[in-house]
């Protein structure tokens, strides 16, 4: 197993991508902290059903824009297992806000998004930054999105923020080298629940695909544990799972 002994945090653990990577991550023999915000019986289905599977998990409640709870939430892992290998900042938030709605962009969807998609990220990797030197082989991986790359998404203020996360993952790649690598994850259109998005818009976004399908939740944690496991030659890299959208698009 590729993950044998190893501790991983990840926030965002009880829906969406971040179950996928945390069911991921267990299968490869990690004892994993599925963080929550609200998500409360989605969080005690993955660790139930990790456990059920041989495997070794507990749920944190966490708001990862107060840094307090953050570090709460890396002390929780430390005091169950005695330390921290990998992190994944997955933990996000929006309010779907059409871009031409300009005034609509009000002050709290600002804060709110950049709070948790940005500054949460930051706090998580700070907190961690020493814990995961320790240990040989520890590594981040951050998801990001491709709204950067398209100027699209949910928001105006959303594709800020992911643009944000993909530059501080270049910053923290220098900062904790050579002892830990930091490396991102830009997403496409993935069939969750996230930020409320209709039917039609995943039915478009696998037509207007090279692939004609969107990825996966499962395909983002696969690469989420190729990063984490495998990828030791790479820090300060952001890879893009969206069926071809974006580089195809780029030419």
């Amino acid at each position: 197993m590729r993950l044998n002994g190893k501790v991983a945090v990840v926030t965002g653990g009880a829906t969406g991508i971040g179950r996928s990577v945390c069911e991921i991550f267990a299968r490869e023999g990690a004892r994993v902290v599925v963080s929550y915000n609200s998500s409360v019986s989605d969080a005690s289905e993955v660790v139930d059903g990790i456990i059920a599977r041989g495997g070794d998990a507990i749920a944190v409640q966490v708001d990862v824009a107060d840094e307090g709870q953050v570090k709460a939430l890396l002390a929780a892992a430390v005091s169950r297992w005695g330390k921290l290998d990998i992190l994944v900042n997955n933990a996000g938030w929006s309010k779907r806000t059409p871009h031409h709605l300009l005034d609509d962009l009000t002050e709290e969807i600002w804060d709110r998004t950049l709070n948790t998609n940005l500054r949460g990220t930051f706090y998580c990797m700070r907190a961690a930054a020493e814990l995961l030197k320790q240990q040989p082989g520890a590594s981040i991986v951050n998801i990001a999105s491709i709204s950067p790359y398209t100027g699209e998404g949910s928001t105006i203020v959303y594709a800020a923020s992911k643009a944000g996360v993909i530059s501080m993952t270049k910053s923290f790649a220098r900062v904790l080298a050579p002892n830990v690598r930091v490396n991102a994850i830009a997403p496409g259109i993935i069939e969750t629940r996230f930020a409320g998005w209709p039917p039609e818009h995943f039915v478009k976004g696998a037509e207007a695909s090279p692939l004609k399908r969107n990825a996966t939740t499962d395909e983002v944690g696969e690469l989420a544990l190729f990063l984490a496991a495998e990828a030791t030659g790479m820090t300060g890299e952001t890879i893009t799972i969206d069926s071809g959208m974006t580089s195809l698009r780029r030419g």
